[in-house]
């Protein structure tokens, strides 16, 4: 299937690691120009270089300018951004009951203020074009709370909502905008969890590693590549008429319709 991102610009943020680098990889070899980012300038630009066309960026979307100074550089590099992934590193994990009262703030600045200087700086180009692809990287915890994520779960369901509203005032100028909400994908964050979990139970890694695997209907966690592929159809001109939702890439974890 031709997806239609052929010489589209794409920026992905927080793409040096995990999802966020499947997703640019993907793109990449979809025929997009990807700007790669994050924090790691370096990483950014080395990862960069093994893509068909790509630019690597380093940036800070937390500073008060790096939203600007980053569309202002990808824009220099290929063009107004046609297809914006937003995603980003999540908090530390931790229930409700032992997360301090700044760190909500904190969640929400870091998952949805950040987002939306990006989107700022962005939508006005794919609403003037009348084409624009907004995805926001997530967490199954939108649909259904994971005990020991509450910090990402509020940010992450705070911008969940944010994306909701946006999806219908942008909608008919050809701009969709959705979620992608990953379940146990094989990525370095999950290892750290596994790891995090373990040492509080008592169990080896792999232990908790395979309890984990026995909740997911599949047996087995999910892959960045199988993740990224999902985000590329929703980045596409194939899911022209896909917006306002969030789809599952989750194995069928999440005991929600």
């Amino acid at each position: 299937m031709d997806l239609g991102v052929s010489g589209r610009t794409a920026l992905v943020c927080a793409s040096t690691d995990g999802l966020g680098r499947a997703v640019a990889e993907a793109l990449a070899h979809e025929g997009a120009d990807v700007v790669v980012c994050g924090r790691r300038a370096e990483l950014a630009r080395d990862i960069a270089a093994k893509l068909p066309s790509a630019v690597g960026i380093g940036a800070d979307l937390l500073a008060p300018t790096g939203a600007a100074e980053l569309v202002e550089r990808a824009t220099a590099a290929f063009g107004p951004i046609g297809i914006l992934v937003l995603n980003g590193p999540g908090p530390r994990p931790a229930p409700v009951t032992g997360i301090e009262a700044d760190e909500l703030g904190a969640a929400v600045d870091s998952l949805v203020t950040a987002h939306h200087r990006l989107l700022s700086r962005t939508l006005p180009h794919m609403r003037q074009q009348r084409w624009g692809r907004v995805l926001a990287i997530g967490s199954s915890a939108v649909v259904a709370p994971i005990a020991d994520l509450a910090l990402s779960g509020v940010g992450r369901t705070a911008l969940a909502a944010y994306l909701k509203m946006l999806a219908t005032e942008v909608a008919s100028d050809g701009v969709t905008v959705n979620m992608l909400l990953p379940g146990r994908i094989a990525t370095h964050r999950v290892e750290q969890l596994d790891a995090g979990r373990a040492a509080r139970s008592g169990r080896t890694v792999e232990e908790e590693r395979a309890q984990s695997a026995a909740r997911i209907p599949m047996n087995r966690y999910g892959t960045p590549e199988e993740f990224a592929r999902c985000a590329a159809f929703l980045c596409s001109d194939a899911a022209a008429y896909v917006t306002g939702t969030a789809l599952r890439c989750d194995g069928g974890q999440s005991p929600v319709l």
